[in-house]
């Protein structure tokens, strides 16, 4: 880092590049682990309720929920991944003007997005949920569920994307606040819409949608607000509206790649709820119900990994290439200790989980039998989904993509095969625990093997062995 580019910094971007690394993290983490808890519970508040409609309702909206949280993963961790590593690295790089522009390249990239989900949720949607194993009554209920929800998906992505920007200055507090007062605001409003009170209709399934879709609106709407501010470090006005190709390439070359990764973590999920399908809806709903858990893991990484890209992409930015990877491996450790624990608490008492959202036996017999089996393994899927978070802030996703792909080919090919080997649904669920344990392995050994760096914690690719050769 130049002398005149630390002069420059602003004094949250120094505690990045400065501050005590684990300190610094758990400071970060705190606020962004309650947002990322809150974001979550919005969908649990929202099943819970569904869950009184019935089985068909309840497996409905597990048919849809992969896709949500798809669009929810790209859009908040993707893509907004990008968006939180392009701005750390144009700071960390003493390159404001650069990080001003990308705010309108953010927004412009989440209206497209936006857009393209709800036109192929509208018109492939039947086809999706048909091949997942949904029919009648419950397939009836996805369609209702997701043409409501993906009516919205603009709303979705403008949120995680102004989020991701915010995130990307060091700050994790604005989008918890506002995260966390929007939940509050859900958990009466998602009974109203669904069940209806006085001049209410009752809007049944779809009233879950609804609600959910004015929560990320008044969460948009927030956002910009506050970036709008004199308190932002970003601020988007008509002077930095000018969009550019290379601002562009510099958030979708890591965000476009990560979202293969997103797309191979929940296919693996929708596969083995297709699989499950074959067992009849009550399967369907157990393990539909017991993923959420997983599901629920994801946010409360991303509490962890948001802090993780916006330092570890404001230390490579500024050429901090050691402490880049100490924050990696400490971020990585929590993760793993976090995960592991609530893991093994939901294998050993797996119905209390499972009974907050109903009591049909075959649910809750398939829901024990995935968190018997895969619950031990939750360890991994932190170690392997945090460290992604932390290659996405060093703009190196090559190993946790091919991770990624590991654990879709070991779910996907692995249950396929015990099916057609004549084994039963609890061997779906232990090929859905082994592409977990695969998972973790191969990104968190490629990173310690040198993945980022080459011999000697140097920089990899043509930029650095011109530096090299210059110094030479």
């Amino acid at each position: 880092m130049s002398a005149s580019n630390g002069a420059s910094l602003d004094p949250r971007t120094r505690m990045l590049l400065e501050a005590p690394i684990v300190p610094t993290l758990l400071r970060l983490a705190g606020p962004n682990v309650v947002v990322m808890v809150a974001q979550a519970a919005a969908g649990l508040i929202e099943t819970w309720f569904v869950g009184k409609l019935g089985t068909d309702a309840l497996a409905g909206m597990a048919l849809v929920f992969p896709i949500v949280m798809l669009m929810q993963m790209i859009s908040g961790g993707a893509i907004g991944g990008g968006i939180a590593s392009a701005i750390a690295r144009a700071l960390g790089g003493g390159r404001r003007a650069d990080a001003q522009a990308l705010v309108w390249h953010a927004v412009v990239i989440a209206l497209l997005c936006g857009l393209a989900f709800t036109a192929v949720l509208w018109l492939g949607g039947r086809w999706l949920y048909s091949q997942m194993g949904g029919t009648g009554a419950s397939l009836a209920a996805a369609l209702l569920y997701s043409h409501w929800v993906f009516a919205g998906a603009v709303l979705v992505w403008l949120f995680n994307a102004l989020a991701a920007v915010i995130r990307g200055t060091g700050n994790m507090a604005v989008p918890a606040n506002v995260t966390v007062i929007g939940t509050v605001a859900l958990v009466p409003l998602s009974p109203l819409l669904i069940f209806g009170w006085g001049p209410v209709p009752a809007l049944g399934i779809a009233g879950g949608a609804l609600a959910l879709l004015l929560y990320y609106a008044g969460g948009t709407l927030a956002l910009w607000l506050y970036l709008r501010s004199p308190r932002s470090l970003l601020r988007p006005t008509r002077q930095t509206l000018q969009l550019h190709r290379p601002l562009f390439v510099d958030i979708l070359r890591v965000g476009l790649i990560g979202a293969v990764s997103t797309v191979a973590t929940n296919l693996s999920i929708a596969i083995a709820t297709g699989l499950a399908g074959q067992f009849g809806s009550g399967a369907i709903a157990g393990y539909g119900t017991a993923s959420r858990l997983e599901y629920l893991l994801v946010p409360l990484v991303f509490g962890l990994g948001a802090p993780l890209i916006a330092m570890v992409g404001t230390c490579m930015g500024a050429g901090l290439h050691e402490r880049a990877l100490r924050i990696t491996w400490a971020g990585a450790a929590i993760a793993f200790t976090l995960t592991e624990a609530i893991g093994l608490a939901a294998a050993l008492f797996p119905r209390p989980w499972l009974q907050l959202f109903g009591q049909d036996a075959l649910m809750l017999e398939a829901g024990t039998r995935y968190l018997q089996v895969v619950g031990p393994l939750y360890g991994f899927f932190g170690l392997g989904l945090v460290l992604y978070f932390a290659s996405q802030g060093a703009g190196r996703l090559l190993w946790p993509v091919l991770g990624n792909l590991a654990r879709l080919a070991v779910a996907g090919i692995g249950g396929w095969l015990a099916l057609r080997w004549g084994g039963e649904l609890v061997h779906v669920f232990w090929a859905q625990g082994l592409a977990l344990l695969v998972y973790g392995v191969v990104i968190s050994a490629a990173i310690a093997g040198g993945a980022w760096f080459g011999p000697l914690g140097r920089p990899r690719g043509p930029r650095a062995l011109v530096a090299r050769l210059h110094k030479a």
